[in-house]
């Protein structure tokens, strides 16, 4: 097959969790003998912070206009299938272009779906609208659940499925390393999540001095008091991630509004830390239980007292992440979503076919 993929970014991680997903899904596509090209909008702030340059598994190339684009028409027009990320700058267009181009299956992969359908709701169309959206073939969503039918009714998605984040468990080994933290958080800054981050970290630093804490990601405001027992880590590029959780006794997993309010949108943090076999501690949504096991392969807190007592608790957390490892490795790695991304583009290829057949008898 061959694949051609414009998404926001597979250069950068910084500042988005959108590299980490494309890299380990289509490391995987490849894995399967497929041809992939990634087209990449060149804009300075992930320029100035790439840690890709040249990935072994598909061409990576960078264009700065939807006109230029046409410099690849010929590799859109000729693809068995052309996915559009979200967030891709001028979105709207892009996806408009690559319908009118494509001969093969086109699909948009929402990477933020409960975020995208907040502000389809409200108007905004910074990177997908309705009419775009129903010109695809197919919609893959970060999100499950009853979203995906939402997604084809309301919107008019001839075809909305699952495709999850994922982990590249090569990327994403055991390591034994001493423990520095009793608690972690990796993620980007976001007003939403902030509050859970109070409540279920910054919050239990203040009640346990004698603990450590440790949150990493960037754009954090420099307003924020910090307990003294919190270390703050700028920016963490993937490949330092392992070693981060490995360092951590427990990682917290925090979920943006718009997703808990969906459900069934798990954070690739969930799958990448479970592969590291590193204990998480989880804010509380519809369809978490779909992919971990409360209690047996995942801690789930409402509250600031739960996570105190979870620190304060003597109880050896490690047997909780081997068992999130083996669930982790039975079905969501990147080989998982790759094999579900044939699937799902093979699907749609079929569902289209008869419309191609009978316009060309008219």
């Amino acid at each position: 097959m061959k694949l051609v993929v414009l998404g926001l970014s597979l250069s950068s991680s910084w500042g988005n969790g959108h590299a980490t997903t494309f890299r380990a899904l289509l490391k995987a596509f490849a894995a399967r003998r497929h041809d992939v090209l990634f087209l990449e909008r060149d804009v300075p702030w992930y320029r100035n912070h790439r840690d890709i340059a040249d990935p072994d598994y598909c061409r990576l190339e960078f264009y700065h206009s939807i006109e230029e684009l046409d410099r690849w028409r010929d590799e859109l027009r000729d693809a068995d299938a052309v996915i559009v990320g979200s967030y891709v700058p001028d979105g709207v267009e892009v996806g408009k272009y690559v319908q009118r181009t494509a001969r093969g299956v086109t699909a948009f992969y929402d990477i933020d779906t409960p975020v995208t359908l907040a502000k389809l709701a409200r108007g905004d169309f910074e990177y997908v609208s309705p009419q775009v959206i129903r010109g695809y073939d197919l919609y893959l969503s970060f999100t499950g659940g009853p979203t995906l039918r939402r997604i084809e009714r309301q919107y008019g998605s001839p075809m909305a499925r699952a495709l999850y984040c994922s982990v590249d468990p090569d990327a994403y080994p055991v390591l034994h390393l001493p423990k520095k933290w009793d608690l972690s958080y990796l993620g980007t800054y976001s007003d939403d999540r902030q509050p859970t981050l109070e409540k279920l970290l910054i919050e239990p630093a203040r009640r346990l001095p004698h603990l450590k804490f440790c949150v990493a990601g960037p754009q954090y405001p420099e307003t924020i008091d910090w307990p003294a027992n919190v270390e703050r880590i700028e920016h963490l590029p993937p490949a330092e991630h392992p070693a981060f959780y490995a360092a951590s006794r427990y990682t917290l997993n925090v979920t943006r509004a718009d997703m808990i309010a969906a459900g069934w949108s798990p954070s690739v943090r969930l799958f990448e830390a479970a592969a590291c076999a590193t204990p998480v501690i989880s804010d509380i949504w519809d369809g978490i239980d779909d992919f971990f096991e409360s209690d047996r392969e995942i801690i789930l807190v409402p509250d600031t007292g739960d996570v105190v007592q979870r620190l304060a608790s003597s109880e050896d957390p490690r047997p909780i992440g081997r068992a999130a490892r083996s669930r982790v490795l039975a079905g969501h790695t990147s080989a998982h979503r790759a094999l579900e991304l044939e699937r799902w583009v093979e699907e749609a290829g079929r569902e289209r076919a008869p419309a191609g057949l009978i316009a060309a008898a008219e």
